[in-house]
């Protein structure tokens, strides 16, 4: 069968920025130099308490760099901002805010980390106490995937984090935090890992990177077909034209050419997303707007010729479904990996596993002109002349699999019924065999 080339199939991302750092006011005055001291000894005595003031823009860069600066006087000016927690305010135990006991596991800290994020994410969770949250659980998933954070923490508890307490130990500010910028590094966490939790977002369905290999889910292809009450009843095999996204066979997927290769993004250097500093000293991470949050840049005249660099191509092709017996109006069926391979901006990695979305089918069943049902119970309705009605008899009535003679009692009137088992619909969510009933309702046709 012939692939149908397609043409490129961009991919975009509309991921909106997920984090920002508000920065606490410098709450105490700067100490004064002890005579005796250098100013190096100073700096590393009191390195709490230097602030951090943004510098000039570089016209070419999108960023505001910052650095330090020593103060003659009072270190609190208009345009600083302090980097420490106040004194007054210890950390809350990160263990209570992850909801996990002292000796859970770096895997259970980690799913317990995940789980609240999903949860108390400001882009998911609407509640205004959702954001302040969130920060806590950022800062306890930091401090406790990190081993020696973690291990300080047990031994000290949060006056381990106080710079004026006995057990502080941190060199690098009040802080235990710190480390990526609002949580993001040293646990091994990205603002990527973010991003999958809420959804790859696009079409080409979602991309998730582990620390090693790439994964990339297709979108799944959605049909619908019609069949009759009997072949519900009965079971019946269909043919569904699809025309899904299939590899590219010329480049495998890759979107290259035959010895090209993709570069860096020199715009995030290759981590996919973008760290913006604003006014104020708030943070922003976005994906980034280059390379799409991929890491890697295609140079011009690298795209492969059959897909336009797009890895995969448009194909058409013929689905035979099984129809099991028992099937209701508006049930689903799902066949595995028959939907479309995943779109990846750039193409895909070497190594990377590629899964291809499903093929779910939605099923219409046309009504019967004698027979309609409920769930498994299949109902049918007798009309009897009036002295069978009165007087008892035998008579004949369809069911799925053929005709059959049923006894009606003397004195049966409208609305009797009668229930003949085991003569409906296949039970799909029983045991294998298992029957529904046939619900014999009888009319008694008065005479004219």
């Amino acid at each position: 069968m012939n692939a149908v080339p397609h043409r490129l199939l961009s991919y975009s991302s509309s991921r909106s920025a997920i984090t920002h750092i508000s920065p606490r006011p410098c709450t105490e005055p700067l100490r004064s130099l002890a005579p005796s001291r250098s100013y190096s000894s100073w700096v590393k005595r009191n390195r709490p308490w230097i602030c951090i003031q943004p510098i000039a823009r570089n016209p070419q860069s999108k960023c505001t760099r910052l650095q330090p600066r020593a103060f003659p006087s009072s270190p609190c000016t208009s345009q600083q901002f302090h980097t420490s927690i106040p004194r007054q305010a210890a950390p809350k135990d990160p263990y209570s805010v992850l909801g996990v006991s002292k000796s859970a596991s770096a895997s259970e800290i980690k799913k317990a980390y995940y789980a609240m994020a999903k949860k108390y994410h400001p882009d998911a969770n609407k509640d205004p106490k959702a954001k302040e949250q969130f920060v806590d659980i950022q800062q306890a998933y930091d401090l406790l995937s990190d081993p020696q954070k973690r291990e300080q923490y047990d031994q000290f508890g949060a006056s381990g984090f106080d710079p004026s307490g006995a057990g502080g130990f941190n060199p690098d500010g009040a802080n235990p935090f710190s480390g990526g910028g609002f949580g993001f590094g040293s646990g091994g966490f990205t603002v990527e890992d973010i991003f999958s939790m809420f959804g790859g977002g696009g079409p080409g369905g979602g991309r998730r990177r582990g620390s090693h290999v790439e994964e990339a889910f297709g979108d799944n292809i959605e049909v619908q077909t019609t069949i009759s009450f009997m072949e519900a009843a009965n079971g019946t095999t269909k043919t569904i034209n699809i025309s899904p996204l299939v590899t590219c066979h010329t480049c495998s997927g890759s979107g290259l050419k035959t010895g090209a290769q993709r570069t860096t993004c020199s715009k995030c250097q290759g981590t996919g997303t973008r760290i913006h500093f604003h006014q104020g000293g708030f943070q922003m991470a976005s994906t980034c707007g280059t390379c799409g949050g991929s890491g890697i840049v295609t140079p011009k005249g690298s795209d492969c010729g059959t897909c336009s660099g797009a890895g995969v191509l448009r194909d058409r092709k013929s689905v035979r479904v099984d129809i099991p017996p028992g099937v209701d109006d508006g049930m689903r069926l799902k066949v595995d990996s028959e939907g479309d391979a995943p779109i990846i901006q750039g193409g895909s990695s070497p190594g990377a596993k590629l899964h291809r979305g499903d093929l779910l089918v939605h099923i219409r069943v046309q009504a019967h002109p004698n027979f309609s049902r409920s769930g498994a119970d299949v109902l049918y309705t007798a009309t009897i002349p009036m002295t069978t009605a009165v007087l008892g008899g035998k008579i004949k009535i369809p069911t799925l699999k053929g005709d059959v003679e049923l006894n009606i009692p003397a004195g049966t009137t409208t609305g009797d019924r009668i229930t003949i088992a085991g003569k409906g619909m296949s039970k799909l969510t029983s045991r294998k065999g298992a029957y529904g009933d046939l619900k014999v309702e009888f009319r008694v046709s008065l005479p004219k």
